[in-house]
């Protein structure tokens, strides 16, 4: 048996019969976020040699993507060429049959209850070997292995003389969630291709595995339609503060969802309605309901604009748009916003919210809608999106024991833009101020008081940018608390614990450094103990 929820200071380790345990689960509780779902001792500990090769599946294309990202990954701090060697399927599935020294990835484990995304990790002396049902899975485990090797891995370049060792452990690890994700408003504020990959990079090392964009809002429009050009043109041409703005091409978007998938994540975009609208209203004055177009806006302000609700016009547009982003995006999902909509009426907003949804399920996705969607008639297999921060609304709990399923993320413990205390200097505090235990030290299934058990689909931690314009801003408001809300959606609700895992967000410190992520220092948490810098 392993010993469940293994980073609980201790307090969950394996029974008394099982004495081997308690340590491999205490190194690895030391280390790990998200904490693996059971840890009990292996067979020894591997070191990494100039003489390793990784070891991969021959015949599945996805396990040999990610043993070379693996392999790519570990190349330029150990110096080491880490060549990757297909294997017949069976043949080398274990450390007993796989070559001296091998990093093994072994696709077509037998255990069902891995899932789609769990793995097994396993170590002796002579290899550590990852197997799992499906390629998400050892590329999960990648990143446990990768949390396993010492901070100095992410480095760039060559480390001498360092060990490269991954300690005593056998691992079995299953996600609580099977929706993930994280948010990036590229709305407010515009960010690049490039800036968007460096966040999926982040987001992966912690198994998120959904990346949803917010695409369109008042301030700037950031994806080109081709049947509606000015929406980017124009649309997109500022942000908030103003400023040159911005937008991606489809060719850009459909990089971004390339870089996603080859990361394991799956692509939300969000084309925001019937608020939050400005920048659209702005670009063609037939959405409008006087016809006359507002001018573009770049301020902070919302729930003033609204898509002309009785218009024909506004259906024809939102199934040109929603037509060519669904074609653009093959996850199964696309967001309709909904939230705010301060200048709609209740009634309009029923219409609407009736109107666009089948627009979606037409073209093959699943509807997401922020809460406000449930005061409407959420459509079979809809998620709505939890923004609120009061764990009380009824409507939710009515909506969920309907089949309407929530994605968790209150503004008070979920939203990264909220400033850490009234001293820090990026974010807002609305939904109040959110140090790094309040974004952790709760459970997505019990927030909402009467939620139906297993009405949560998952969490998400959204970034809002009105106050976020480059990556080191990006970085200072996702770390640390972006890996705890990673934690609340991957680990068994037994294994959360703040006195636990605020020793094994300390040890993620050098690794941020490694990887030039510009993190806020926590008081909360004792970086000094785990060798971070001072800033």
């Amino acid at each position: 048996m392993l010993a469940a929820g293994a980073g609980a200071a201790g307090a969950r380790s394996a029974s008394s019969s099982e004495p081997a345990a308690a340590p491999a689960a205490a190194t690895v509780g030391s280390r790990v976020v998200p904490v693996p779902a059971a840890v009990r001792a292996g067979g020894g500990t591997f070191r990494i040699t100039r003489g390793t090769a990784v070891e991969v599946t021959r015949g599945s294309a996805d396990a040999g993507r990610v043993a070379g990202y693996a392999a790519a990954l570990l190349r330029p701090s150990t110096g080491y060429p880490l060549p990757v060697v297909p294997v017949p399927a069976g043949t080398r599935s274990g450390a007993a049959a796989a070559a001296p020294g091998a990093i093994v990835l072994a696709l077509g484990d037998t255990d069902r209850g891995l899932g789609d995304e769990g793995y097994r990790l396993r170590t002796t002396p002579r290899a550590v070997t990852i197997s799992a049902r499906t390629a998400a899975g050892l590329f999960h485990g990648v990143q446990t292995l990768r949390q396993l090797l010492p901070a100095r891995v992410e480095s760039r370049t060559a480390v001498p003389g360092a060990a490269w060792t991954v300690p005593d452990a056998d691992i079995r690890d299953v996600p609580r969630y099977a929706y993930r994700g994280a948010m990036l408003d590229v709305a407010r504020h515009f960010l690049t291709v490039a800036q968007v990959e460096r966040y999926i990079d982040e987001l992966a090392l912690y198994k998120v595995n959904t990346l949803h964009l917010h695409l369109t809002d008042d301030q700037g429009w950031r994806i080109a339609i081709g049947s509606r050009p000015r929406l980017a043109l124009y649309g997109g041409s500022t942000g908030v503060g103003g400023g040159p703005g911005g937008s991606y091409t489809q060719d850009d978007y459909r990089r971004i969802v390339r870089y996603a998938a080859s990361r394991f994540l799956t692509v939300v975009p969000e084309i925001d309605g019937p608020s939050h609208t400005n920048a659209a209203l702005a670009s063609y004055p037939e959405l409008n309901c006087d016809g006359t177009a507002p001018p573009l806006y770049t301020g902070t302000k919302v729930g003033f604009s609204s898509l002309c609700v009785p218009k024909a016009e506004t259906y024809a547009f939102l199934d040109a748009v929603i037509r060519e982003v669904a074609a653009l995006t093959p996850g199964p999902y696309l967001h309709i916003g909904g939230d705010e909509a301060h200048s709609t009426s209740a009634a309009d907003y029923v219409t609407y919210m009736d109107k666009v949804q089948p627009i979606v399920t037409a073209q093959g996705k699943t509807v997401i809608g922020w809460h406000q969607l449930d005061s409407a008639h959420p459509v079979p297999g809809a998620l709505v999106q939890y923004w609120g921060t009061a764990g009380n609304e009824t409507a939710v709990v009515d909506a969920a024991k309907h089949g309407t399923r929530v994605i968790m993320s209150p503004a008070n413990r979920a939203y990264l833009d909220m400033q850490y205390t009234s001293t820090t200097p990026l974010g807002q505090h609305w939904a109040g101020y959110v140090d790094v235990r309040t974004s952790y030290d709760w459970d997505p299934a019990t927030f909402i008081a009467g939620l139906p058990a297993g009405a949560v689909a998952g969490v998400e931690a959204p970034l809002w940018t009105e106050t976020i314009r480059t990556d080191a801003d990006v970085d200072y408001m996702a770390f640390p608390r972006l890996p705890g809300i990673a934690e609340l959606g991957w680990s068994p609700a037994a294994a959360h614990d703040w006195n636990a895992y605020r020793v094994r967000l300390a040890a993620q410190g050098p690794r941020w450094q490694e990887l030039g992520i510009g993190f806020y220092r926590s008081p909360e948490v004792d970086w000094a103990a785990a060798g971070t810098d001072a800033p």
